[in-house]
């Protein structure tokens, strides 16, 4: 599902005009982005945390050339999904197309 057809779905699931999905969507995103480089975990209790982990140096031998290389350090995005939801994803509670 690409991002044209999950604001079709959801802003026919809500009620609310595709632009006005869009928007939403956009600001609290927004706002994630903005807490998260803060370095602050955002947590939405029945999905889970999203938070930003920090990947020490480290050093990498290329299989091919057996040369030795240093990766720099880097910050990713980590998420851990909430015990509910992956409860629900085992069960088979949540199915891919539901309504």
């Amino acid at each position: 599902m690409n991002n044209k057809e999950f604001i079709t779905a959801l802003a026919a699931k809500t009620g609310y005009t595709q632009a006005d999905t869009q928007r939403m969507l956009n600001t609290l995103f927004n706002a994630m982005t903005s807490h998260l480089q803060e370095d602050t975990s955002v947590v939405l209790p029945t999905i889970g945390t999203f938070e930003v982990k920090k990947k020490m140096e480290r050093i990498i031998v290329n299989p091919n050339t057996k040369q030795r290389m240093l990766v720099p350090p880097k910050l990713v995005l980590g998420f851990r999904p909430a015990s509910q939801f992956k409860d629900e994803l085992k069960k088979g509670e949540v199915k891919k197309g539901e309504d």
